[in-house]
């Protein structure tokens, strides 16, 4: 049914392509990177160091000079823009350590007076820190491209952050450790230890219990106000388990950082048997962690809980959301919608599962979203979507079913192994009436049959799920007509409040914002430039027209000229939001709630909209927006517009006041907590 109404609308070649978007995906997976044992061999060289460190670098060393040549070999290639200083700490070394260490340079070395462990060395080296973070890292690793800025750009982005650790990685490959789980015994789990450290389960940043002492950063203040690493498990073994225990005491948190990969030689000086030397302490500190952690502790998960829900305990609901594709926020207004939506879910101490239809890795997108916390499925890693429903169905609280094509195709899945989930349908926006609209504007029946079909397939599932989501409230009072008895909700457009920036004098031209795979943008701009344009020249002969969009067509394409800029897709929307005196909205049919209004509104960009750009968005013509209608009109109105600069900022200030009223994240946090129940 899909296929055959995208074939009237877009023929056969516009099918095909759109086809190919949709199931075209590439693999996350890339050949296992394995590491040699470091020789003895050695010669001078130099680690860049900062006489101004941001960070610094504390690697604590007990012989095996090899292994700690190689980290600082490592660091030395991999030093990333951040400036850091490396502080080696020789816990009276016994082999050709001290007299190495003093031939390279750019590093500063101590040697400890007495043998002080782990735990010593550690913190005697933060005593004489500069940084304004610390960084304990063992000798026994090697740190790979962009490790640091990943551990950095952690505390950036998430403010609740007290400590943040590597993911480690045994030379031969094997994952060593996705973050570590406590179970309320004190015992510990170095989560995913001999996977592959690709897998999906993986690579989403994700809060953890501790992070292993082999590659842990955190605040240097916070640090020092916590005593440091205590000294009662010295000379080492749960100082770090403790430290991150401490850290979540404070009021913070504790994450595991993916994208920081930290090759880790484990056992190269302590060894691993746990019965003799240095690892005893192991079973002996364990004792004393239980002893000081016993309150804490009974909050953690019990022993036999299934490792992939104590690797996210902290969970207090658990949410799948299924869509047609991955989320491009920065190419349309509905993949916008869905990150914040995600957002807002995560900010409310929800665990999210995220699953494309099609099933693809997709080149930073895919990245981006677990770097806000949300665990991604895709293949290789996710097997059958049936076998995954059958395994993890039962956990998740609520599914949410994006688009009527997608719900269709795992509403069976979700009844059957998901039974205690509320199960939501996200219209996006009503397919059927945006089809319904297109075929009344172009005068076609067999569009017209589309909608109909379409319209049956909508409302049967939408009979079939718990609750129905629409983009506003005329699209939520068209269904109490057309599909009564349904629960129906209004989760609209969400967007960040980045104010107006540039005053009216400095701005100038106007700006259409749209992806081009979505039919209406097309139409709108084709109608703009020729019916509405040619007016608006004559009245301002030097005015441009500015479009930015993804998947510019060919159409489109070949409207470019000196009045008319074709930019495609751009990275950075802001500078051309800055730049304009008008966005324009100039729709003649669709449905839903229109982000590039929104977005304008979001910046104090005033919009001059055609009443379809604009429905169910709570404007009134001359307050918040211009609205016409006819090309006459709209030519009107932004000549009046353009030239008027208290119209102007009143349209700018009320369209703010508008995004912050209706659809700005508190407003839309007000309506998640009401539909998930929160």
């Amino acid at each position: 049914q899909r296929l055959r109404g995208s074939l009237v609308q877009h023929g056969l070649a516009g099918t095909w392509t759109r086809l190919l978007r949709e199931l075209r995906g590439s693999t996350a997976v890339s050949a296992r990177e394995t590491f040699a044992a470091p020789g003895e061999e050695f010669s001078p060289f130099a680690v860049p160091g900062s006489a101004q460190p941001r960070v610094s670098i504390i690697i604590p060393v007990h012989n095996k000079f090899a292994y700690t040549a190689a980290c600082l070999r490592s660091l030395a290639e991999h030093a990333d823009a951040t400036p850091f200083e490396v502080i080696v700490v020789d816990d009276l070394s016994t082999d050709a350590t001290a007299a190495r260490l003093a031939r390279i340079s750019g590093i500063r070395s101590i040697r400890n007076v007495e043998n002080l462990g782990f735990v010593g060395s550690c913190n005697a080296g933060a005593a004489i820190a500069q940084g304004d973070f610390v960084l304990f890292l063992n000798n026994d690793t090697l740190v790979t491209a962009g490790w640091l800025d990943a551990l950095l750009r952690c505390f950036a982005e998430q403010a609740d952050a007290g400590l943040v650790g590597s993911r480690l990685v045994y030379p031969d490959g094997r994952l060593q450790e996705a973050g570590g789980i406590v179970f309320n015994d004190g015992s510990g789990w170095n989560y995913g230890r001999f996977e592959d450290p690709a897998d999906s389960r993986f690579a989403f940043r994700r809060e953890v219990d501790y992070c292993s002492g082999a590659a842990i950063m955190l605040r240097r203040d916070l640090f020092e106000r916590l005593g440091e690493f205590d000294q009662r498990y010295a000379p080492a073994y749960y100082e770090d388990t403790d430290l991150a225990f401490a850290v979540r005491a404070a009021g913070l948190k504790v994450y595991y950082e993916p994208r920081s990969r930290v090759i880790h030689f484990e056992g190269i000086t302590a060894g691993t048997d746990t019965g003799s030397g240095m690892k005893r302490y192991q079973l002996v500190n364990r004792e004393k962690f239980l002893d000081k952690w016993n309150h804490a502790l009974r909050r953690q998960p019990p022993p036999g809980t299934p490792i992939h829900l104590a690797a996210t305990h902290r969970a207090r609901r658990r949410i799948l959301i299924i869509d047609a594709t991955t989320p491009t926020p920065d190419q349309d207004s509905g993949s916008l919608r869905m990150v914040n939506l995600m957002r807002i879910l995560r900010g409310n101490h929800c665990h999210v599962v995220f699953m494309a239809s099609n099933q693809a890795w997709v080149e930073r997108y895919t990245a981006d979203l677990q770097a806000l916390g949300i665990e991604v499925l895709y293949q290789p890693w996710l097997g059958s979507p049936a076998t995954f429903f059958r395994e993890r169905g039962g956990e998740f609280d609520a599914i949410v079913l994006s688009r009527h094509y997608v719900a269709a195709e795992f509403i069976g899945l979700a009844r059957l192994y998901a039974r205690k989930a509320r199960l939501i349908f996200d219209t996006v926006d009503l397919h059927y009436l945006r089809e319904l609209r297109a075929a009344e504007l172009a005068g076609r029946d067999e569009l017209a049959r589309v909608s109909a079909r379409t319209r049956a397939q909508e409302i049967g599932i939408m009979r079939e799920c718990d609750v129905t989501l629409v983009v506003s409230p005329v699209e939520q009072e068209i269904l109490s007509r057309d599909a009564p008895g349904v629960v129906v909700d209004v989760l609209s457009n969400v967007h960040e409040i980045f104010g107006c920036r540039r005053a009216f004098a400095d701005r100038r031209d106007l700006l259409f914002v749209g992806g081009f795979q979505h039919p209406p943008n097309s139409d709108a701009v084709l109608w703009f430039v020729r019916d509405i344009l040619p007016r608006v020249h004559a009245a301002i002969p030097g005015l441009r027209l500015h479009v930015i969009g993804s998947k510019v067509t060919e159409a489109i394409r070949a409207l470019a000229s000196e009045q008319v800029v074709v930019h495609g897709f751009v990275d950075d929307i802001a500078p051309a939001m800055d730049a304009a005196r008008i966005s324009i909205a100039p729709l003649r049919y669709g449905a839903g709630v229109k982000g590039k209004v929104n977005m304008a509104m979001s910046y104090g960009l005033p919009v001059v909209a055609t009443p379809m750009a604009v429905e169910g968005m709570h404007v009134q013509s001359g307050k918040e927006v211009l609205i016409a209608e006819t090309a006459e009109a709209y030519a009107d109105a932004i000549i009046a517009l353009y030239n008027d600069e208290t119209l102007w900022q009143r349209l700018s200030t009320n369209g703010l006041d508008n995004v912050r009223a209706h659809f700005s994240f508190d407003a839309a946090e007000k309506a998640i907590r009401r539909i998930f129940g929160f």
